[in-house]
């Protein structure tokens, strides 16, 4: 007997290639013995929706896109309460999330490996406050470049657009006051940036953190990086950035599996490259291996 599949993919994720290759693919998955049932996503949220109301009814569920798809599509199994098992195919422009997982990098390897028995692998996953990310949230400098490059741009230059829509926001730099509790311990102080992350590489470039990086051991890895108080303090902290070798001067770096952060005043975040709004304070948890993705 066949197994089912719900096949969720995001037609104009990275440079098109699902939906160039949709036959292709569908023929991949049924040759590996599943009975698919196809949605491409109609926009924002449709996925979560989709996930949530029918991810239960599948033996699995596949993703096809960036790490915003594959984050609607995981936050929408967990509102659902679905422990069906995950397949995904990263599409999208940097793909972080996929590389932490040491998914294929080759397009149909890694449609493959979305329907194969392969390694079920229970990962964790964040919760902050009433919202589900994957990988990374994160405030301050660059945060929303992302989201604010434009799609055109990620189709034809990929990862590269995200660096010029960086180096663009350069002299505008502003810098974030918040209180960060974790713990027993309290921090306030000035930031540049900083970032919640469970994830080997973020926007490309590996984590300060990353030879500590377990995917599936209920921790984060926190980046806290300071606002620097003179332009020799400031190019001192560049250099560091590209040479990946900050110190404890210019950040706080540790470890944690939950802490709460509050603006003063409140600030913008992102979710695994998404908007995740300006609340005055997030709560921000790990949920220990509570997605299976097959890998």
């Amino acid at each position: 007997m066949r197994q089912r599949m719900l096949f969720l993919y995001n037609p104009q994720a990275g440079t098109g290639i699902l939906r160039e290759k949709l036959p292709l693919v569908l023929d991949r998955f049924t040759k590996a013995g599943f009975l698919v049932t196809v949605h491409p996503t109609q926009g924002n949220g449709d996925a979560v929706e989709t996930a949530r109301a029918f991810g239960g009814d599948y033996d699995r569920v596949v993703c096809g896109g960036g790490d915003g798809t594959l984050n609607e599509t995981v936050h929408g199994l967990l509102l659902g309460g679905h422990r069906t098992p995950l397949g995904y195919v990263p599409c999208g422009s940097t793909n972080d999330f996929a590389a932490s997982l040491g998914l294929p990098r080759q397009f149909l390897k890694a449609v493959d490996a979305a329907c194969s028995d392969g390694q079920p692998f229970a990962c964790d996953m964040g919760c902050f406050n009433d919202r589900t990310f994957v990988y990374i949230a994160a405030f301050g400098a660059f945060t929303d470049v992302s989201y604010e490059t434009s799609q055109g741009a990620k189709n034809l230059l990929g990862h590269l657009a995200y660096v010029l829509e960086g180096m663009s926001r350069l002299p505008t730099l502003g810098s974030y006051r918040a209180r960060i509790e974790h713990g027993s311990e309290v921090i306030e102080d000035d930031f540049l940036f900083g970032m919640i992350s469970n994830s080997v590489s973020v926007g490309g470039f590996p984590s300060p953190l990353g030879d500590q990086v377990e995917l599936d051991d209920g921790l984060f890895e926190v980046l806290l990086v300071k606002t620097p108080k003179t332009p020799a303090a400031n190019a001192a902290l560049i250099g560091a950035l590209l040479a990946q070798d900050l110190t404890p001067k210019q950040c706080y770096l540790f470890r944690t599996a939950e802490l709460k952060i509050t603006g003063l005043p409140p600030m913008a975040w992102t979710l695994d490259g998404e908007s995740g709004g300006t609340p005055e304070t997030a709560e921000i948890s790990n949920k220990q291996r509570v997605v299976t993705i097959i890998r």
